[in-house]
């Protein structure tokens, strides 16, 4: 699936606040090495070398358009590289934090387990990801994928509610896997301006799979469809269109 790092950092401020809040909740003062898995364009990661100024920062991601974004911020400590989630080694690794990455990975309830047994004794993992599959943005976006005009073309491809797990199963998981865990949901009431903000934002990330398969003109005709709906589902105030955004997070520590 091709990634558009011009189009994801739109509303980069509202989409950079669970990275922070993440990162945060991480009590680790001095790690030798944190990967952030799912770097995206590489700002967030980037401000990871002014929170651990004397550790190695890598950021890692599948997709080779937002790696060659992040490769014009690497410098010194930080740096970045091309890799599949699939393909991760927590070996060695004290600090691994993914930001909105592991709902497109199936099977990250099983690298879960994996990635805390190799991870260092006394390392923290620490991910976020959307818990907004219920949500009008997603759920008419289905809908509109899996009409008569576009099933045959989309139907199917679009992820569900299923793509993560709830915040006491991740707690359950890694609670199992030994480690002391901080899960928690946050819903963000996105304050987004412009004209069609909402399909603005889902160019951005969950409407990618659909932009990947449909050819320009059925793209304009998809998204027109779609913008209807949008406009009904979150309308338009003085002030600008209110987007709620839930998300999942997990904070685990491994013990020393």
């Amino acid at each position: 699936m091709q990634w558009d790092p011009t189009q994801y950092t739109k509303y980069g401020d509202e989409r950079g606040r669970p990275f922070y809040d993440l990162v945060g909740q991480i009590e680790c003062d001095k790690p030798a090495r944190v990967v952030d898995l799912g770097c995206g364009p590489g700002e967030l990661t980037a401000s990871l070398a002014e929170r651990w100024p004397n550790a190695a920062i890598e950021g890692q991601d599948s997709s080779p358009e937002m790696i060659e974004r992040a490769a014009g911020l690497a410098a010194g400590r930080l740096s970045f590289r091309q890799r599949r989630a699939q393909e991760f080694d927590a070996s060695g690794v004290d600090v691994l934090i993914s930001n909105a990455l592991l709902q497109w990975v199936p099977e990250h309830r099983d690298l879960l387990p994996s990635w805390a047994d190799k991870l260092n004794p006394g390392g923290w993992i620490a991910f976020q990801v959307p818990s907004n599959f219920g949500s009008p943005s997603h759920r008419l976006m289905r809908e509109v994928a899996g009409s008569a005009r576009w099933r045959d073309q989309v139907g199917g491809v679009l992820r569900h509610a299923d793509s993560v797990s709830e915040p006491t199963e991740y707690l359950d998981l890694l609670t199992g896997c030994g480690f002391r865990v901080n899960a928690w949901q946050t819903e963000y009431l996105h304050i987004l301006t412009g004209a069609d903000p909402v399909l603005e934002w889902v160019r951005g990330t969950g409407l990618r799979p659909i932009l990947d398969l449909l050819s320009p003109r059925d793209i304009a005709e998809f998204e027109a469809e779609y913008a209807t709906r949008l406009r009904i589902a979150y309308p338009a105030h003085d002030y600008g269109t209110v987007y709620p955004f839930l998300r999942t997070f997990v904070v685990a520590h491994k013990p020393a």
